[in-house]
């Protein structure tokens, strides 16, 4: 009889990063060496940083510093247990409150993070003989979400209203029905088209549910996201979930919505009932955020002022955007070993800018994702702009 050896640990692992380094997918995250600001310090270099998410440059902001070091003094390091046992603080709900202020939601509830709020709303809220209808480009937090969901998943084209409907049309169900969407997807810039979106999902009595990590603090009346922005914050029957890191500059995801929403999350939500509450400090800045964005104005303005000159002078150089409705502003490069050649160079030149390739985005449109945030000056965008135009010369990507 033959015995077959197990596969070791250490096999496992070597054969995996193989796999990934002969795909060209192998990743080494840069490291910063100073704070996120919109010129940082990567490899030695002082760089313009079109890296982070850092739309309206509060990851550094003094105000939401001092807010958080009073929490910290007032509150200690930590909320010492999950929130459903002794974890929560009153700082936990008067923040919750707040941001469903905001939100003009009826309640929120706060969670670790993006990724976990979508699989504890979707693990919570759907049960076997229900139908969720996704957009194909959705963020990978909504795909795993789901992927623990026990209803019906049917996927429809991107931002495709009459594969929308069809869908909806060929899948009947006394379920709940849950039509998911981005409200701003992360790699193209692109806007749902939330209007009509609700509509068609309320043809067929289905609930929206957005997920607004890049809208939230980017889009609406004063940041209140990309639900607010196409008016339907007080729509019984849309959902809101999304990050507190972002624009926020801080960590955390949201939920937001009915009140009866918030007391089935604090039931039912797995990554809520078994991880431990946000450290005070994390809420103090969260909470100076919010504030921030309401009292001032001029941030949701520099951000739009910068968007609009940077994709502006891109496109004038002859790259291509991709259509980015957003401050997220993608420049195409094809192939993903010349959006990594680019990026390298870019970085030679003193711009910090990610190349991406497959599998985060499709064959043949790898690029550069650019982000321009409220902190960017003139100068900054100027200089990121000159580097881009020698580059895009030296491959070739643009005219001379």
């Amino acid at each position: 009889m033959t015995t077959l050896a197990p596969t070791t640990l250490q096999g496992r692992l070597s054969s995996e990063l193989g796999r990934l380094r002969d795909a060209g997918l192998y990743i080494r995250p840069r490291v910063l060496e100073a704070p996120q600001r919109a010129r940082t310090r990567v490899a030695g270099r002082e760089v313009v940083n079109l890296a982070s998410n850092n739309y309206l440059g509060f990851a550094d902001h003094p105000f939401l510093k001092e807010r958080a070091e009073r929490y910290l003094r007032e509150w200690g390091a930590g909320a010492g247990a999950v929130r459903t046992i002794a974890g929560t603080l009153s700082i936990h709900e008067d923040f919750e409150s707040q941001l469903a202020e905001f939100k003009h939601t009826g309640s929120a509830l706060v969670l670790q993070s993006g990724f976990t709020t979508n699989q504890g709303v979707l693990g919570s809220l759907l049960q076997e003989g229900d139908l969720v209808v996704s957009d194909e480009l959705n963020h990978a937090s909504i795909i795993d979400g789901l992927r623990l969901a026990k209803a019906t998943k049917r996927v429809f084209k991107h931002k495709d209203m009459q594969d929308l409907r069809r869908v909806l049309a060929e899948n009947p169900t006394d379920g709940l029905r849950l039509v998911v969407t981005d409200g701003v997807f992360s790699m193209d810039g692109d806007i749902a088209p939330l209007d009509q979106i609700v509509a068609i999902a309320r043809e067929y009595g289905a609930v929206t549910y957005v997920d607004d990590a890049h809208g939230s603090g980017v889009l609406g009346e004063q940041g209140r996201g990309t639900v607010h922005h196409f008016g339907f914050q007080h729509a019984e029957d849309v959902i809101q979930i999304g990050t507190l890191s972002k624009a926020w500059g801080v960590v955390g995801g949201y939920a937001a919505g009915p009140h009866d929403l918030r007391d089935l999350l604090i039931n039912r939500a797995r990554p809520f009932l078994f991880s431990t509450g946000h450290p005070p400090a994390v809420v103090g800045a969260l909470s100076a955020a919010i504030e921030l964005v309401q009292a001032d104005p001029s941030f949701m303005e520099r951000l739009w002022d910068n968007t609009r000159y940077f994709k502006a002078e891109l496109q004038r150089l002859g790259f291509d955007t991709f259509g980015s409705e957003t401050p997220i502003t993608p420049v195409i490069f094809g192939e993903a070993e010349a959006a990594f050649e680019a990026s390298r160079q870019l970085l030679e030149r003193g711009v910090f800018a990610v190349g991406l390739g497959f599998p985060t985005v499709p064959r043949g449109l790898a690029r550069i994702r650019n982000i321009v945030t409220a902190e960017h000056t003139r100068d900054d965008l100027d200089a990121a702009l000159a580097a881009y135009q020698q580059v895009g010369r030296d491959m070739g990507v643009i005219g001379g």
